[in-house]
């Protein structure tokens, strides 16, 4: 993967073997999603889903704030389409990290509020530092959280999406992580050894199986019980005809480390 072409001044991109590092780098500006933030973070995922060397992303952030959100001052110059325009664009790469065929970790140090809350929450996986702090203050401003809810009361349940979205007031990490929002709370200076331990587990799965599982999981937490047994039978009779399930059976029959079959860019 060219990532030397993807990285920018506002998103860096650097492959470390077969994890890709995505950090939002506008210090200055709290590291807001403005436009141009959501059209390159856009990009590297539709590179990413066009290789097969990156079997995980890291998405972090440089700085005392992980993402301010959107950038008001553009939401205030925008005219009513180009607000309806921006707002789509956000919502596009969210679903984009679900639609990854690989796992997207987020590593939180710092505030994360609106969009910034919501990038978060549409991650797979997300550790943060004890000092991390989450909010949905739209109200305060008069401008609602209405797309942070969407991944927001998936991740946390109704009550306490709304809590967060009726209230305005920032959540700690431990509270994030009891309500779900977050998998880890760790100090500050061992957010990047947890996430190097979260990805040598991650690392270890068969990735055909990974992409096929990732998919499968965010289809059927969409639908009733009675079709999610439809999706996720189907999706275990699809992976149990694989080269990477009869590898993974006979290694684990051998009681040996399964070698996976070697994957292809589509």
């Amino acid at each position: 993967m060219n990532t030397s072409a993807l990285s920018t001044s506002l998103v860096r991109c650097v492959a470390r073997g077969p994890v890709l590092y995505l950090t939002l780098a506008d210090t200055p500006r709290r590291n807001v999603l403005t436009g141009a933030v959501l059209a390159q973070l856009a990009a590297h995922f539709a590179e990413i889903r066009q290789t097969s060397d990156i079997r995980a992303v890291v998405l972090e952030a440089e700085g005392a704030v992980f993402s301010a959100g959107h950038d008001l001052r553009e939401v205030q110059k925008s005219t009513p389409e180009g607000c309806s325009a921006l707002f789509e664009a956000c919502s596009k790469m969210m679903l984009a990290i679900r639609a990854l065929p690989v796992p997207v970790i987020a590593s939180v140090r710092g505030l994360a509020t609106a969009a910034g809350c919501q990038l978060v929450a549409a991650c797979d996986l997300a550790v943060a530092s004890e000092t991390a702090r989450f909010q949905t203050p739209g109200g305060l401003i008069g401008l609602f959280c209405s797309t942070p809810a969407v991944p927001l009361v998936r991740a946390i349940g109704r009550k306490r999406a709304m809590e967060m979205l009726l209230l305005a007031e920032p959540i700690d990490a431990p509270t994030a992580a009891a309500w779900g929002l977050i998998n880890r709370v760790v100090p500050e200076d061992q957010v990047d050894q947890e996430v190097e331990r979260l990805l040598a587990s991650i690392l270890r799965l068969s990735p055909e199986a990974l992409a096929r599982g990732k998919l499968a999981f965010y289809q059927q937490a969409e639908v009733g019980e009675r079709e999610a047994y439809r999706i996720a039978s189907r999706a275990m009779a699809t992976d149990a005809a694989t080269p990477d399930a009869s590898e993974g059976i006979r290694a684990f029959l051998e009681k040996r480390q399964p070698i996976w079959p070697e994957r292809h860019s589509s």
